[in-house]
């Protein structure tokens, strides 16, 4: 258990991170090139360069004031009793029908953690960039260190700068994500490794109490979901949306549907910046202290057979302030195959063929960039060999 209550008095460097007082590495050389540090571009230009506009069909503000009605849902009642799971049932049920989108209440997520995550990435993305790059992503893979995913992409790039790293849910000693930290940051990052460790378990045993309100909606039981997800290894992403000078030209993250099953959002503050289309409309799904966002993946989408919708959303950002928020992608065990329950009253024929996680993994980190065409084109690339070739695309990654 990390002890948040004597953080105050702490001084490693993890600590000064949240802090804000890490001093500049000396032995850091901070590169202009937009493939290696955007934090230049947003700092000193006052336009944005070629590579981050989007086209005006994907950042038109469209109905960007009008706030998206969305459930809140009691998950902490669902799990008491069995009035307050009919109730969470059927808002989960009619949500997951139309946009895929929900907020929770009762999740069981300590806020001093919860703040302890959100202060910790803060921190982290104000380090030099020659500490970032510590953690650096390697091409083909999901963890580390992106700065506007331009290791991936050379246009129509996210105005924001990302660390992702897995949390397994049965992994080994417990560490998994202490020791990605040292072993990539070093060990005065222990403790924020031990943090994020803490949160990561918080976000698991959230996302598995939302799996069994998503298994009675579906009438398949409590625990049809959770046991498929019980062994899975998930991943957390921090996020960090810079103040940008023309933010009706870009976009934070660009439209797209989560590849994952889930999506957990922690969102930091009163700066709103999550958007998802509605009949045609961008509609903001603003913070709310104390909730959690959650969205439908296309994973989830598939072992619905598309009863629950995978919905287009995306990330805008702002000229006056800056925005943070943390991500928990709820993904099953790689080798897990993912197909409807036999006894699933989901429409026939199937919608899509049997496949795993990673499969799916590496095609929208090798082949594809996800958009809300993704498992389409992926029955595609599974299927035979005249249909093999990865199809393009356009839209972002995993956001």
């Amino acid at each position: 258990m990390v002890d948040l209550s004597n953080s105050a008095t702490m001084s490693t460097p993890a600590m000064e991170i949240a802090r804000g007082r890490i001093p500049a590495d000396p032995n850091g050389i901070e590169s202009k090139n937009v493939t290696n540090n955007v934090l230049d571009l947003w700092r000193l230009k006052k336009e944005i360069p070629a590579p981050f506009v989007w086209p005006h069909a994907d950042t038109h503000p469209s109905s960007t004031t009008t706030k998206l009605d969305v459930p809140v849902v009691d998950v902490g009642a669902a799990l008491r009793s069995a009035a307050g799971m009919r109730h969470a049932a059927a808002q989960v049920a009619a949500a997951c029908a139309s946009h895929g989108f929900f907020q929770v209440t009762g999740h069981g997520v300590d806020p001093a953690l919860a703040r302890a995550a959100l202060d910790g990435a803060g921190g982290f993305f104000d380090l030099p960039l020659a500490t970032k790059q510590r953690a650096r992503r390697a091409p083909g893979t999901v963890t580390g260190y992106a700065s506007a995913h331009a290791d991936r992409f050379a246009s129509k790039l996210p105005w924001k700068e990302t660390l992702s790293f897995g949390h397994d849910h049965h992994g080994g000693n417990g560490r998994v994500v202490v020791d990605y930290f040292i072993s990539t940051l070093g060990n005065d990052f222990k403790y924020l490794g031990e943090v994020y460790q803490e949160y990561c378990k918080a976000m698991e045993e959230a996302s598995l109490a939302i799996t069994e309100v998503l298994g009675v909606s579906l009438g398949l039981g409590r625990g049809y979901y959770r046991d498929f997800f019980a062994d899975g290894s998930s991943i957390m992403r921090c996020n960090y949306y810079p103040r940008c000078p023309e933010p009706d030209r870009t976009l934070g993250t660009g439209p797209h549907c989560d590849p994952s099953a889930l999506t957990i959002l922690l969102q930091d503050g009163g700066v709103d910046g999550l958007q998802v289309l509605v009949d045609g409309a961008w509609r903001s799904v603003r913070p709310k202290p104390g909730e959690l966002v959650v969205n439908i993946g296309d994973t989830f989408m598939a072992l619905s057979n598309g009863r629950y919708k995978s919905c287009l959303h995306r990330a805008v950002v702002h000229r006056e302030q800056e925005r943070r928020s943390l991500a928990y992608f709820l993904c099953p065990r790689a080798d897990r195959v993912v197909r409807p329950p036999p006894s699933s009253p989901a429409p026939t024929p199937r919608l899509y063929p049997d496949f795993t996680w990673a499969d799916l993994m590496r095609f929208t980190q090798r082949h594809y960039r996800a958009d809300n065409r993704t498992l389409d084109a992926f029955a595609r690339w599974l299927g035979p060999p005249s249909c093999s070739a990865p199809p393009s695309s356009n839209g972002p990654a995993l956001a």
